[in-house]
């Protein structure tokens, strides 16, 4: 044999062939055997390759992650645009629950309405606005007079020291008319950023922050909107998510979805819009992965 050449291997035959090749393939095969029982075994997992259904309707769900591992972002532009239309074709034109028809009654009843219910708050107001029909019958009352009258809404007589005091801050700076600014409804007593958003929100229509009561306070967390649990902290953080002109409807539309499907012990998960698009840790049924930290 000349120098410098290698010796000529004989030629394959067909099955030769056949048994390389299927040599060649074991490893990549029981790798990707090892991956499917993983992800089988994977808690909460969606079983299959077909989008998961919405429960009762039959149509395919959208998924919110990137295609890529790595790139889920809850405060990416297009998820909290799904958001928002989901909310929309849930509670389209949802308002303040809070029977009232004066800025001075939803003050009064927003007042009321802390550590209470709503439906509770409703219960008395009618005959409280009766009985004192003006801010200046509010105003010429002592707090004790009223107690009797809003004692149902619990904690009554911090909140008639509320009403009683704000009246009399409304009769004799403003005029008797309740003022219309961040500003200045942060001077009545008991009247702090929440009460003041219900009030320029819904009778004003001005948006100038968020509403963050229970239900946006919990939900906010829940869908991962912000991490935080101070009040004022997570209506900064919403104020960053939300276009400005979602502001008010936003917060009533999380309102009326607390009450009606994401309550605090055990969410409605089944039935929910948002479910596909929600981590929550505390999640009753998921057709996704929970997030440990996603929670109220």
């Amino acid at each position: 044999m000349p120098r410098g050449r290698t010796p000529r291997q004989p030629a394959r035959t067909g099955r030769q062939d056949r048994v390389a090749r299927q040599h060649l393939s074991v490893k990549p095969a029981l790798k990707q055997s090892r991956r499917s029982k993983n992800a089988r075994g994977t808690k909460n997992a969606h079983v299959g390759t077909a989008a998961p259904l919405r429960p009762g309707t039959g149509k395919a769900l959208s998924v919110s992650e990137g295609k890529k591992p790595g790139t889920y972002n809850p405060l990416a532009p297009d998820r909290i645009s799904e958001i928002l239309k989901r909310l929309d074709q849930l509670y389209p034109d949802v308002t303040c629950a809070l029977t009232h028809t004066s800025a001075w009654e939803l003050l009064v009843a927003t007042i009321l309405s802390a550590q209470s219910t709503d439906v509770n708050v409703n219960r008395v107001t009618p005959e409280l606005f009766r009985k004192y029909p003006t801010v200046e019958a509010f105003a010429a009352l002592r707090p004790e007079q009223l107690e009797p009258d809003v004692r149902s809404t619990g904690f009554f007589r911090n909140k008639s020291k509320s009403v009683v005091g704000a009246a009399n801050k409304i009769v004799a700076d403003f005029g008797g008319q309740v003022p219309d600014e961040m500003e200045q409804l942060l001077t009545l007593p008991g009247v702090a950023r929440k009460t003041a958003n219900v009030v320029l929100g819904t009778w004003f229509k001005k948006a100038e922050g968020v509403v963050v009561d229970t239900h946006v306070h919990r939900i906010s967390r829940r869908l991962e909107l912000t991490t935080n649990t101070e009040p004022q902290k997570i209506e900064q953080d919403l104020m960053r998510v939300i276009p400005r002109e979602k502001w008010i409807l936003f917060a009533h539309q999380i309102i009326w979805h607390g009450r009606r499907l994401c309550i605090a012990r055990k969410p409605k998960c089944v039935d929910c819009l948002l479910e596909n698009i929600c981590h929550a840790a505390d999640k009753t049924w998921s057709t996704v992965e929970m997030h440990k930290n996603a929670k109220a």
